[in-house]
């Protein structure tokens, strides 16, 4: 009996020695330069001929999923602004279109997509003509001195007067950005940063005048920023207009241009 189990475990010992020879062949068949895969057992050679062919079918697919993940974003980045702007367009069209669409409905009894749109530009058109007027300038005054008594009402009105006044072509706030220019913030020995030269004025002092610009930078977004005084000596004057200067804001910095030429002329008083 003693003779039997030991003949019977033998061979499973001879399996697990067999094994670990064909790991040790495989471990040593991936250290040898391929022109020497010959010398290896006919076993080993196919394990190894299989492992190569599966590297190549995980490369090929890492290539390929890679190549496709390119060409979808790169198509989502092309379709995205489109999308967008047609999705706001459309909301913008119903929004105003929902004002007098419904009194059309009720008057004549049909409904002509667009035509509350134009019926609102119209309108908005007819109060600006009318707040032009001196009679329409009373009017308005008459009204933001009530808005400004209520308790409630008139925090939620001085918050959306800034924001139309900064968009309002009468008021001459609206465009101080007179240059968009370069300066190190913090000073000299800090980064560069885009500033808004938004006035100048005149420091008197013991030695003598001299002239001080209102430099605007921006912290959070347009309109929420620090201002520094700075003499001309310390302003980078360069070829970006207003434009580009706020659109390099808007985007975090995604518009800037690739290259910025630093102009010496200085600002026209």
């Amino acid at each position: 009996m003693a003779g039997g189990a030991s003949s019977s475990l033998s061979p499973t010992a001879g399996s697990g020695g067999g094994m670990k020879n064909a790991e040790i062949e495989m471990e040593e068949a991936n250290l040898l330069p391929p022109d020497s895969v010959e010398q290896l057992t006919p076993r080993t050679r196919a394990a190894y001929s299989m492992r190569r062919s599966n590297t190549t079918t995980e490369a090929a697919q890492s290539i390929f999923s890679s190549y496709l993940s390119r060409r979808f974003m790169s198509g989502c980045a092309v379709l995205l602004p489109i999308v967008l702007t047609v999705y706001i367009m459309w909301w913008f069209l119903e929004f105003f279109d929902g004002f007098f669409s419904p009194l059309y409905d009720f008057l004549f009894g049909f409904h002509v997509f667009g035509l509350g749109f134009l019926t609102t530009m119209f309108f908005v058109f007819g109060v600006g003509v009318f707040t032009s007027t001196w009679l329409g300038s009373v009017t308005m005054g008459m009204g933001e001195y009530i808005i400004r008594r209520l308790p409630l009402v008139k925090h939620i009105y001085s918050a959306a007067k800034q924001v139309s006044a900064a968009v309002s072509p009468d008021n001459e706030q609206a465009n101080s950005f007179r240059e968009c220019v370069i300066i190190r913030h913090p000073r000299r020995d800090g980064e560069f940063a885009f500033a808004f030269i938004t006035g100048q004025t005149v420091l008197q002092t013991e030695d003598g005048d001299e002239t001080l610009y209102c430099c605007y930078i921006p912290t959070n977004h347009v309109y929420v920023g620090d201002i520094f005084l700075l003499p001309d000596r310390d302003i980078i004057r360069n070829n970006l207009s207003v434009r580009e200067g706020l659109e390099i804001v808007v985007s975090v910095g995604m518009a800037v241009p690739p290259r910025i030429i630093a102009m010496p002329t200085p600002l026209k008083r």
